[in-house]
């Protein structure tokens, strides 16, 4: 079994590090490059919902601190899947609720399944553009404690988030 997990960490390993060769791509203005990206993204969460019908959530306990990361930033990815961005939403708040998961990544995906609802986010992290020069969250739920609620899962404060992603 432990060489099972070995393996299945290395898998999702390999996807978050295709995930990132192909992230700058995919924001490209070349409608070829984004289809590639798109199709990736696809593959990985057909994948991701593979892992969660035979293991639940990867958890750190389960692959590694390392592939419990890169099977979140493959949900992250998942935005054309809602129902495999809700279904790991809905394991790992039930790994945070264990203590195997981090509340930081699953407010980053709670936010991100909202958003891709077309709903409000929870903790302003997902950004909707720039204007003036200054990025712009996507609407949140309760924007006048948006900082409170981002330290209780221990994000840094919204100014100093949108800092590191200012245009340079």
């Amino acid at each position: 079994m432990a060489q099972d997990m070995a393996a299945l960490a290395a898998e999702l390993e390999d996807m978050a590090a295709a995930d990132h060769r192909a992230a700058a791509n995919g924001y490209s203005d070349d409608p070829a490059q984004q289809l590639t990206w798109r199709r990736l993204t696809a593959r990985h969460s057909d994948r991701l919902g593979e892992i969660m019908d035979e293991h639940g959530w990867p958890t750190m306990e389960l692959v590694g601190a390392e592939a419990a990361r890169a099977a979140w930033l493959i949900a992250q990815h998942a935005d054309r899947q809602l129902d495999i961005q809700r279904r790991a939403v809905r394991l790992l708040e039930q790994a945070v609720e264990a203590g195997s998961a981090s509340p930081r990544d699953l407010a980053f995906l709670r936010d991100r399944t909202l958003v891709n609802e077309g709903r409000k986010q929870i903790y302003g992290t997902q950004i909707a553009g720039v204007k003036d020069g200054a990025p712009v969250p996507w609407p949140c739920e309760d924007p006048e404690h948006v900082d409170a609620l981002r330290a209780e899962v221990g994000i840094e404060p919204y100014a100093a988030y949108v800092a590191k992603h200012a245009p340079a």
